[in-house]
């Protein structure tokens, strides 16, 4: 299959994007991916990786919990197909005031409460490839995470949302949290304090992964509700519901934005193994 240079990953209803689509599974040493539709958005190739989905089924849908994602198999798969760029979209809960439901927030830093994940790809055994043309990693990596998303991609993003006149926030701390459940409101409150601006299940160890791998990864989070203790309740029917009433909004701010991505990459991002290797 030809080499893909940028991929999506999000819920199933981004599929839409692609114009005519193939699908592929990836083998990797951390497992199988699920199904990868290899597509196009305006003449450009574009991978889709629907983040909840089993491994190796035909099937899509929101099928693993989030501390089940294979996370490193994800990544890896679309590192072997040649990605060297993420657009990954998600959705949270605001505990910042001024980022209200149906907000976008081009995230720029992260807090990571997660416990029972794999966070990094080299484990000083697993030989990892990261180039084509370089020997396989073997070795313990310590990789930088200063600017943990792409600067050039978010800047991508967050001037489509401006030309979109889609309200968004160009920046944002997510708090990344084990899940299944929701937040106490003791911890919203806890998480408030540490400076987190939106809370969310999926985004680490992704971002972090890709990284490791010297891929440029950028989020948009929707915020789909306000964090536990501003209101009775919260259920999953109701975050379904507002990203599914701005689905068609992350759609336009992606197929927008790979068009604005440049062939050759200006940012950190591809140089992050330089001085990380042990």
């Amino acid at each position: 299959m030809e080499k893909v240079r940028i991929a999506i990953i999000g819920g199933s209803g981004l599929y839409q994007l692609l114009e005519n689509p193939e699908h592929t599974f990836v083998d990797t040493p951390f497992g199988k991916t699920p199904r990868i539709e290899i597509g196009e958005i305006e003449g450009v190739k574009v991978a889709f990786l629907p983040r909840h989905a089993k491994p190796g089924s035909l099937e899509v849908g929101h099928h693993v919990p989030p501390t089940y994602i294979n996370f490193r198999a994800n990544i890896y798969g679309l590192r072997k197909l040649g990605v060297e760029r993420i657009l990954a979209s998600s959705a949270c809960g605001s505990l910042n005031p001024a980022m209200r439901p149906g907000d976008f927030v081009v995230i720029d830093q992260f807090i990571d409460m997660t416990k029972k994940r794999d966070y990094t790809f080299y484990d000083g055994e697993t030989p990892i490839e990261v180039w084509p043309d370089k020997p396989p990693i073997t070795s313990v990596v310590h990789v930088d995470v200063t600017n943990p998303y792409c600067p050039e991609l978010r800047r991508i993003l967050a001037d489509t949302c401006e030309k979109l006149g889609i309200r968004y926030h160009d920046r944002g701390c997510y708090i990344a949290t084990e899940g299944a459940r929701f937040e106490t409101p003791a911890e919203i409150r806890a998480y408030r304090m540490l400076g987190a601006d939106v809370v969310g299940m999926t985004n680490v160890p992704e971002c972090v992964l890709a990284r490791e791998l010297t891929m440029c990864y950028a989020a948009l989070a929707l915020v789909t509700n306000w964090a536990a203790g501003t209101q009775e309740k919260i259920t999953h029917e109701e975050v379904v519901e507002i990203f599914n009433k701005n689905i068609e909004n992350v759609r336009r701010v992606f197929r927008e934005a790979i068009k604005a991505i440049p062939e050759e990459r200006a940012c950190e991002c591809k140089d992050a193994l330089a001085g990380a290797v042990a």
